[in-house]
């Protein structure tokens, strides 16, 4: 555990990063307590000349900052609802690019966590390819039948899950003091987006679930014509190290190559944002980091998507919503929109149903004037948590990063064809599974669901009428002739209360002589 001290040390050369990046200058000063103030203007005098946007500041601070304040960064990319949304979108770039460690700790790494020597389980390992804030990833070589087989092999950084508590516990003692004075830190919660960090990043730091939800991803898209993922080799993979089948494909980033290679740009982008849809609204788990630098085309013309450490799950719930969101703005149905929120129970029930619909409108009226090309799901999204922050939304994390997602997504596809068609493209999947779960099939299925669950309560009713009997008849004899301790539970309740006196004494004490400390002081 590391004390208050060492705490404030850490943040302190925080601090000193930012003032030095010119951070402090995107704080207004409004917004803090008067004592805060003071350490910000002095923290401004320190401020480095920089020819960045005010913006890109913060990013540059936390690369400089290391790994954690790396991950911090972009996990506040997906809460426009505490950094803002201007914010939020320069941090969306921000790289998680890190010099790579040396082969002999990796080669010393890998051994360890499999519990073999090297050369037992790889016939070569290569020099990192690519290395990131918590791993990196090494090109190796293994023994089959048919001869030497390419694999990709991640592996932990060393001492990097040390590290990341020990600023988590930072960052955890920095919004606690935060909340503690200041009205505007506890509305946005930031000990929970600490917190929601924290089981973030420790979900990352095991491969193992990340070899889960590869293996979850192929299950779901193993028919889908124009998706698929590497294969986990699971004999390779532990905590610390995750096999993967090794992908010869083009990167999606590079646009030349697509183009010498022949692939359909257009064709690609309208499979990127149907393929993000049918993962999100068909399967209610989806990829939530499609930046270009994880996605790749193979010779097939297949989107292949690597690095699964950060997913997204949506339940029937809340696909429901986002699904007549979408179609009601189509429509042009706002009444329906306002309506879908308050019954979600996202807007509070003492807001008018009348007011938000009148603020959905704002929001659809300007797309219904624009070209399909120039319409963004996207921006759309990102106006509509705006506008439902007015209207005291509660923030919804799977939301948010599925609205994070989509912008990301969006972009990369726009790179491929500027003049998409961001409705036409997605009314396939969407009309789909609204027809699947709106119309009459879907009704009926629900009917068939609440009756099933109706039969398994009407089954159990014999057992809980049992149970139920058997604790009356205990209450029964337990207080036919009332309440019965023995002498050991009041002896252990009369030293209980001995303990409680005393230092309730010896507090009453401690204050009395502070008090005539005080006094006799003046």
């Amino acid at each position: 555990m590391i004390s208050g001290p060492a705490y404030l040390i850490r943040l302190g050369r925080a601090c000193f990063v930012f003032a030095r990046e010119g951070v402090f200058s995107l704080i207004d000063p409004a917004v803090l307590p008067a004592p805060a103030r003071i350490p910000l203007r002095l923290g401004r005098l320190i401020e480095r000349r920089s020819s960045g946007t005010a913006e890109s500041r913060l990013s540059t601070a936390l690369t400089r900052l290391g790994p954690s304040y790396v991950k911090l960064g972009q996990f506040l990319a997906t809460r426009p609802d505490v950094v803002g949304v201007a914010l939020a979108r320069d941090l969306e770039r921000l790289q998680d690019h890190m010099p790579p460690f040396r082969q002999s700790e990796a080669e010393a790494a890998v051994a360890a966590s499999l519990g073999k020597p090297l050369s037992a389980v790889f016939t070569s390992f290569g020099p990192p390819v690519a290395a990131a804030s918590i791993a990196q990833v090494h090109r190796a070589e293994v023994a089959t039948s048919s001869g030497p087989r390419p694999v990709a092999v991640k592996v932990l950084r060393p001492g990097v899950e040390r590290r990341f508590h020990a600023d988590l516990r930072a960052f955890t003692y920095a919004a606690q003091h935060a909340e503690n004075l200041s009205a505007e830190a506890r509305r946005l919660r930031l000990v929970e987006v600490v917190d929601t960090l924290r089981r973030s990043v420790m979900v990352e730091m095991d491969f193992r679930l990340e070899a889960a939800a590869l293996s979850e991803m192929a299950e779901n898209t193993k028919d889908d014509p124009d998706f698929r993922v590497p294969a986990v080799d699971w004999d390779r993979t532990s905590k610390e190290v995750l096999t993967l089948e090794w992908v010869d494909a083009t990167p999606l980033s590079d646009r030349a190559r697509l183009q010498a290679k022949g692939f359909d740009l257009r064709q690609l982008a309208r499979a990127l944002i149907q393929t993000f849809l049918r993962h999100a609204l068909r399967d209610g788990f989806f990829h939530a980091d499609m930046h270009p630098g994880n996605l790749f085309v193979d010779d097939e013309g297949q989107l292949i998507a690597v690095d699964f450490g950060i997913m997204g799950r949506l339940s029937v719930k809340e696909r429901l919503f986002l699904a007549e969101i979408l179609h009601g703005f189509i429509t042009r149905d706002y009444r329906r929109v306002a309506e879908v929120h308050f019954e979600a129970g996202y807007v509070p029930p003492y807001h008018s149903v009348e007011n938000f619909a009148q603020a959905i409108r704002a929001i659809g009226e300007p797309i219904h004037s624009r070209t399909a090309e120039e319409i963004s799901m996207a921006r759309l999204l990102t106006l509509l948590f705006e506008v439902t922050g007015i209207f005291d939304m509660r923030t919804r994390p799977e939301l948010l990063l599925l609205q994070k997602t989509m912008v990301v997504v969006e972009g990369v596809a726009r790179s491929l064809d500027p003049k998409l068609d961001i409705w036409s493209t997605a009314e396939p999947v969407v009309g789909e599974w609204m027809a699947r779960h709106l119309g009459p099939a879907g009704k009926l299925e629900g009917v068939a669901q609440g009756a099933t669950e109706l039969g398994r309560f009407v089954s159990s009713m014999p057992g809980l009428l049992t149970r139920s009997a058997r604790v009356l008849d205990q209450l029964d004899e337990i207080t036919r002739d009332g309440f019965v301790l023995s002498q050991k539970t009041v002896d252990e309740i009369d030293k209980a209360e001995a303990r409680r006196d005393a230092w309730i004494i010896g507090a009453l004490w401690l204050i009395a002589i502070l008090l005539a400390w005080l006094v006799f002081r003046h």
